[in-house]
């Protein structure tokens, strides 16, 4: 399969064209408890200016999420999460020109950021809490990324599981509208994984490449790093940076990321060497 194949996809006014470079997506969480330890909650103003942060870094998605995805978080209601995203949306939409993407697995919450200015729909759950996604994601024409979470389930074979699981999202997606080309896939690092079956995932990357679409890869500041090299979140940049790195050498089109600056570098590096893209400023090299 030729990277064209994943042919383009559009979001808001930009388009996506896969295999040309890695895009990358910043991390806006307005939430009070992410295990990160970026948690912005309410602060309007500061994930205004994060926002404008990553795009000066060099983002190319914004990702606003308003409901902690850590093990064991407690669940927030609709419309404590839309109190927490929309207003940002609503400013971000305004004032910066990357598109936006909502990070939740409920349907209200979706529409009324799409309304506020979203143009992306991010699941967690892959559709399997509520396939209503796939059908707003169509009316909107908003892309729609599916991830694949084993919470509460017991997997043998990480990969298989991750295939199959992406492969059914990808099949209700299509039944309910959504097109081919507005499908992005996420394996889901992290999310009811061991730590083997997360180095699994990234070792055997390119495995996914079956489903035929863009895949997306999570791994910021997460847990498998802290277990490896036995370090808090907010000091596993260069462990981030390592396996965004090797994610892009096995196929990653998209790396979400809270470190966007750096991220950003590696990104660069990684697609002169991978994709043989040339630097965006001719110079001699040294």
């Amino acid at each position: 399969m030729r990277f064209s194949d994943l042919g383009v996809t559009r979001c808001g006014d930009r388009e996506f064209r896969w295999g040309q470079r890695t895009y990358i997506m910043g991390i806006i969480n307005v939430t009070p408890d992410s295990f990160s330890g970026d948690g912005l909650g309410r602060d309007i103003e500061a994930a205004v200016a994060q926002g404008k942060r990553f795009a000066a870094e060099g983002a190319d998605i914004l990702d606003i999420g308003g409901e902690s995805t850590r093990p064991n978080a407690a669940p927030v209601s609709d419309d404590e999460e839309m109190g927490r995203v929309i207003p940002v949306i609503e400013r971000l939409s305004a004032e910066v020109s990357l598109p936006l993407s909502i990070d939740t697995y409920k349907v209200e919450v979706a529409r009324r950021a799409l309304s506020a200015g979203a143009a992306m729909i991010n699941d967690i759950w892959g559709l399997q809490r509520d396939a209503g996604l796939a059908e707003l994601a169509a009316e909107w024409k908003a892309p729609l990324i599916l991830m694949s979470n084993q919470r509460g389930r017991d997997c043998r074979d990480i990969v298989a599981e991750v295939i199959s699981t992406l492969r059914a999202g990808m099949n209700l997606a299509l039944e309910r509208g959504v097109p081919w080309e507005n499908i992005i896939v996420d394996p889901g690092v992290g999310f009811g994984k061991t730590l083997e079956q997360n180095l699994d995932i990234i070792r055997q990357l390119d495995e996914l490449k079956c489903l035929e679409r863009p895949i997306l890869i999570g791994t910021s500041r997460k847990s498998m790093i802290g277990l490896v090299l036995d370090l808090p979140p907010g000091q596993r940049i260069e462990g981030t940076a390592a396996t965004v790195a090797v994610s892009i050498a096995k196929g990653a089109d998209v790396v979400r990321v809270h470190d966007v600056g750096r991220m950003a570098q590696v990104c660069r590096m990684s697609d002169a060497i991978v994709r043989g893209r040339s630097p965006s400023r001719d110079q001699c090299t040294r």
